[in-house]
């Protein structure tokens, strides 16, 4: 029954029988299709009436619930654990393979990520992460949803089906992400609860406009509920949010936080009962800060989650396990590590039988050489072996990209005159980018003014910084200045601009600007670096203009062509097209830039260029 919502108060039809139905859909897909005879074969492995399927031998096991190392043996039945213990040594198993004293660890799991943000299928990032030892994610669809709605999110769904990566969904609650922005698409809360009783389901993804659930948005507040009445997690977005601010937004029931940047930041959501997600992104780095607050003593109170993170990243570092990796290279417990990348996430999305290895868990599970450097020997997963020595050992299904997700570039053929910015008195807003954060400063200048016109100045690293709305809604093109790029020449662009996803681009050129976008329309999205009306380099992201089905290694290797294209005009500013990708998200402080103009964020409004 669909959710009404009139002024003041929410409608939520029918929660008795919609509950049971949701209860009945968590058992049957947090049980993997598990039946009767799999829980006997388990009881009956582990009470040695029957051979096991595989017998893992003198295995050091990180035990999660203890945090000790057990010097034991491993029986497994099928997907399942069925026991765990020295008096298991010589148990009959249809297989059996001595660890040989190795480490065995839980299959990691992210908490949260937006697999779009890889830029590549959920089968090619599967590919990438699996032999790390992640064996699961929890993956917020908003970005394409942003783009497509509830299309996007269903051929994500089935495009991560049958993967040797169990892929969890929390419903975006973000679409868009605030009204001060054009997106592709409207999810509204009858849509959300549809979703919602979707099997694969665990909850209301990051609520991010924080300024309406400060004010008692009765339509934010009411995705809260709908997590609630479907036995879901309602996830949080709060940057910066200490004090008064954060006891508002988590007065509303919201769970999670993933945005601390500060140590004191960190803590106060932990004192105020937040589950604490400590992230490593490619641009948002925070786990140095935040690793202090990882210490046994808080328990099941923190996960370690990625984000966002580039095909660089996953080939060089990894996903969650580097966020394991780096966390005891600074000094945390090794257990207390990799607990938080595992069985915190599993107990803080009511993940049945996932997180740890015991008995009548499911058996995903990483054999590693060495503890401290959690490099994968091998990783199981549902009992099988996927992935030896940093290679999957499985086959990986392709899905061909829908209607819904296909041909969804649509500009009016914009021109330099569209670009142009009237001068007037006084000093101007401008955005600074800030390396390795999501955050931005606003800065107060003077503007270079030509013709009657503000205009780039590269010696002075101010830069255009354009927002073409690119869904076929409206047009309209935002424009402003930013500065920290240290762009010379040329244009930068691409059509991931979270969370919107319009096309953003970066420039000294108006001329060469106009001719990024066309491009970037021609290839159906992507990313290009243009300088002379000449393309550079380029990324096509022809999959709702963020994702392409190439392989990671040969998006890597665009994505380097593309930042080597951007040093030889000039930019200093780490990952420029992450950032770029930032610029246009008004759900973080401080200024930002949308299709409908500059936005600060804190004000929750538009602003003008000019300072009043």
């Amino acid at each position: 029954m669909p959710g009404l919502v009139c002024p003041g108060q929410v409608f939520l039809g029918g929660a008795g029988l919609r509950l049971r139905g949701a209860w009945a859909y968590l058992y049957h897909a947090q049980n993997m299709n598990l039946q009767l005879s799999d829980l006997q074969y388990a009881v009956d492995v582990a009470m040695g009436r029957q051979p096991g399927s595989l017998l893992l031998k003198n295995a050091r096991l990180v035990n999660v619930f203890t945090l000790e190392i057990q010097h034991t043996h491993i029986l497994l039945a099928g997907r399942l654990v069925a026991a765990v213990g020295p008096e298991y040594a010589q148990a009959p198993a249809a297989a059996v393979v001595d660890l040989e004293g190795r480490w065995v660890a839980p299959g990691l799991i992210d908490g949260h990520v937006h697999l779009e943000s890889s830029l590549v299928s959920p089968a090619e990032y599967a590919r990438g992460v699996v032999p790390r030892g992640v064996t699961g994610v929890v993956t917020d669809p908003h970005e394409i949803a942003n783009v497509a709605g509830a299309a996007g999110i269903e051929w994500l769904m089935e495009a991560s089906e049958g993967l040797p990566l169990e892929v969890w969904i929390t419903v975006p609650s973000s679409v868009p992400s605030t009204p001060l922005e054009t997106s592709g698409a409207v999810l509204g809360l009858a849509e959300i609860e549809r979703l919602l009783a979707h099997p694969r389901v665990v909850g209301v993804a990051e609520l991010m406009s924080f300024p309406a659930i400060l004010a008692a948005d009765v339509t934010e507040l009411g995705k809260v509920l709908l997590a609630e009445r479907s036995r879901k997690s309602p996830e949080g977005h709060a940057p910066t949010l200490v004090g008064p601010a954060l006891q508002g937004y988590l007065a509303s029931g919201i769970a999670s936080d993933h945005e601390s940047t500060t140590l004191e930041e960190g803590r106060a959501k932990l004192e105020a009962g937040c589950f604490l997600m400590v992230r490593e992104g490619s641009t948002t780095r925070n786990l140095e800060a935040l690793a202090p607050l990882l210490r046994p003593e808080h328990g099941e109170r923190i996960g370690l989650v990625t984000d966002d993170r580039l095909p660089s990243d996953l080939l060089r570092e990894g996903g969650v396990d580097f966020l394991v990796r780096k966390a005891i290279g600074l000094g945390v417990d090794p257990a207390y590590a990799i607990r938080a990348g595992s069985w915190n996430v599993a107990r803080h999305y009511s993940l049945l039988r996932r997180g740890a290895i015991a008995p009548g868990f499911q058996a995903d599970l990483v054999v590693l050489d060495d503890l401290h450097s959690f490099r994968a020997q091998a990783v199981y997963q549902r009992g099988r072996r996927v992935a030896h020595q940093g290679q999957l050992e499985v086959p990986l299904p392709r899905a061909e990209a829908s209607r819904a997700v296909s041909h969804t570039v649509r500009l009016p053929d914009p021109g330099p005159q569209d670009l142009r910015i009237p001068a007037s008195t006084g000093k101007v807003r401008v955005i600074r980018a800030i390396p390795h954060q999501v955050l931005t400063a606003e800065e107060h200048l003077e503007p270079t003014v030509r013709d009657g016109e503000v205009v780039a100045d590269p010696s002075r690293d101010l830069a255009k910084l354009v927002c073409f709305e690119r869904h076929g809604k409206n047009g309209r093109i935002g424009k402003g200045l930013v500065t920290a790029f240290g762009l010379q020449k040329g244009a930068l662009a691409c059509t991931v601009g979270h969370d919107h996803h319009n096309l953003m681009a970066v420039g000294v050129s108006d001329a060469d600007i106009v001719t990024a976008a066309r491009r970037l329309w021609a290839l159906g999205g992507g990313m290009v670096a243009v300088a002379d009306g000449q393309v550079l380099a380029e990324l096509a992201l022809p999959i709702a203009g963020l994702i392409t089905d190439e392989p990671l290694e040969a998006v890597d290797a665009r994505l380097q062509a593309l930042e080597a294209a951007a040093k030889t005009l000039g930019v200093t500013l780490p990952d420029p097209y992450m950032v770029l990708s930032f610029l246009g998200l008004a759900v973080i402080p401080e200024l930002r830039l949308t299709d409908h103009g500059l936005v600060d964020v804190r004000q929750g409004a538009v602003v003008g260029l000019f300072v009043e």
